[in-house]
């Protein structure tokens, strides 16, 4: 429950496949250990709570070993002290004139919206790592509820609908302080 002395308590949700378009564009990782001091400066917060979200392939279905991936995640979770969430990929048989191919799917907005709404007693501000449409309903429900949303996203990566549905709107290209290492692509081979 929040307390009454009008502090400022942010809850932020990460859609780690909506924030990796803003880093391949970037050609740049996020620097995920100063997401928290980031948004505590920003926003004059006394508390920063991090959710991140993110499908992984099924083992076996990449030429390249998945452990770094499951690795990050836990670096996350106990290095860093985010709330974790994440699920394999669903993949899609899809048949064609063509021939049959596979999709794989992966979108998270479910969790995302469960955890913003189960946790929205316990901060007053919403942040949303987010371009997806589909959270604009939360975000109105949010609002209603007395609440600031935030969105962070990147040009390109945003529906019009949700740049302008928040209580503001920032470019992640724009926070320098969030970006770190070079984007390396893996060799095929």
């Amino acid at each position: 429950m929040l307390n009454q002395k009008n502090e400022k308590i942010i809850y932020a949700f990460i859609d780690a496949s909506n924030v990796w378009s803003a880093v391949k564009s970037m050609k740049k990782f996020i620097e995920y250990q100063n997401v928290k001091d980031f948004l505590r400066k920003k926003f004059d917060a006394s508390e920063v709570k991090i959710f991140y979200y993110d499908a992984y392939p099924k083992v076996g279905t990449r030429n390249y070993d998945l452990d770094g991936k499951h690795r990050f995640f836990t670096y996350l979770k106990k290095g860093l002290g985010f709330t974790v969430r994440k699920k394999e990929l669903k993949r899609i048989s899809i048949i064609t004139p063509d021939g049959e191919s596979i999709i794989e799917k992966g979108n998270m907005d479910v969790e995302l919206t469960i955890d913003a709404l189960h946790n929205k007693d316990k901060y007053n501000i919403g942040i949303l790592f987010s371009g997806d449409a589909d959270v604009l309903a939360l975000i109105n429900y949010l609002k209603n509820a007395g609440k600031k949303v935030y969105i962070f996203s990147s040009k390109g990566n945003i529906s019009s609908e949700l740049k302008t549905g928040g209580s503001g709107y920032f470019d992640l290209k724009d926070s320098q302080e969030l970006w770190g290492k070079d984007l390396k692509y893996r060799v095929k081979g």
